[in-house]
């Protein structure tokens, strides 16, 4: 049976606070984990008044403090933003208080603008040290070794497991070579999907954390009882798309009737081709897409986002969905 998992973005909606985002990110989390999902993970966003999970690893223990079972992390921690010393500090810290429900997922894009870059007192080019800050977290991560002059405390022999997002084949190739489970960032770059999917499997060689590959596909999942209603909440996401090529992000705004109205021809088609890797619709419509998306890329894993601008229908989508998995995995075994 395919994995289903969710990714929240804390999205803050328009006349709401970032504090009822995260209050209502608890609230999810609660529900997926009744609903079944494997995993819930936030992301590292900066700058962004949309957007309430720029302190990721505080979220991840505020959510993992309100559940039981559920596996609960970052998708992702911006690496190049951070030093892998505090990474493995504050993971370290998540998985001793929570063991072995702590997700580490990694990514090497600075997650906001460059002006934003610069007030974290990062440099651009920490990005190109991505390869090396990954092996440098795995160690502070893995056992002590006998004199070893900096230790992650905690930290040190927690072994969190690490994840590799990316949108390129970058990515892919490295979450290969170094044995490590692969999230692909499909909800928004869609693009480079199955090259990076062949790549990742090609290259894959296995480890102690993984011995065989895995790989995870990021959908956006919009679901409702008819196509018609799925179709409307889906203009929230449409008109953040639609602002973001603007230069004009701001909060989860809500749907309306007509987007035709909304976007221009050229920002309509920039926006299709973003958000490809979205199935919005009826159970129906959106088991049968899905369905087929599953055979087409082979996923282990889908990681679910659902950016709906009200709360109740927020829940609804991941309902839907979540009864939908047994058909799912009844489908991709006949396929």
């Amino acid at each position: 049976m395919i994995a289903l998992s969710v990714l929240d973005l804390a999205p803050v909606p328009a006349g709401s606070t970032p504090g009822d985002a995260l209050r209502n990110t608890l609230d999810l989390a609660r529900h997926a984990e009744r609903l079944g999902y494997r995993r819930y993970w936030v992301a590292e966003h900066h700058n962004m008044i949309g957007i309430a999970s720029a302190a990721t690893a505080v979220v991840i223990g505020y959510i993992a403090g309100g559940t039981t079972t559920i596996r609960v992390g970052s998708g992702g921690i911006m690496l190049p933003n951070h030093s892998p010393l505090v990474i493995a500090e504050q993971f370290g810290t998540l998985e001793s208080l929570y063991p072995g429900r702590i997700d580490l997922g990694l990514g090497r894009a600075p997650g906001t603008d460059q002006r934003t870059l610069r007030a974290l007192r990062r440099d651009a080019a920490s990005a190109e040290y991505f390869p090396q800050d990954v092996l440098e977290l795995q160690s502070l991560l893995g056992p002590v070794e006998p004199g070893q002059a900096v230790q992650a405390v905690p930290g040190g022999g927690t072994n969190v497991p690490l994840w590799i997002l990316g949108s390129s084949l970058f990515g892919a190739q490295l979450a290969g070579m170094l044995g490590l489970p692969f999230a692909f960032a499909s909800h928004f770059a869609p693009d480079a999907l199955m090259p990076a999917l062949a790549t990742y499997r090609s290259h894959f060689k296995p480890s102690r954390q993984l011995d065989r590959p895995h790989a995870m596909v990021g959908v956006n999942v919009i679901a409702a009882d008819t196509d018609a209603q799925a179709k409307r909440l889906f203009t929230s996401i449409q008109q953040s798309f639609a602002n973001l090529f603007r230069g004009t992000r701001g909060k989860l705004q809500p749907p309306i009737d007509d987007i035709d109205t909304y976007w221009s021809a050229g920002e309509r088609a920039q926006a299709e081709n973003m958000l490809a890797c979205s199935f919005v619709g009826s159970p129906d419509t959106v088991r049968r897409e899905l369905s087929r998306f599953i055979e087409q890329t082979g996923a282990d894993e889908l990681m679910v986002a659902s950016a709906i601008h009200d709360y109740a229908a927020r829940l609804r989508s991941y309902e839907l969905l979540a009864s939908l998995q047994p058909a799912l995995a009844r489908e991709a075994v006949t396929a």
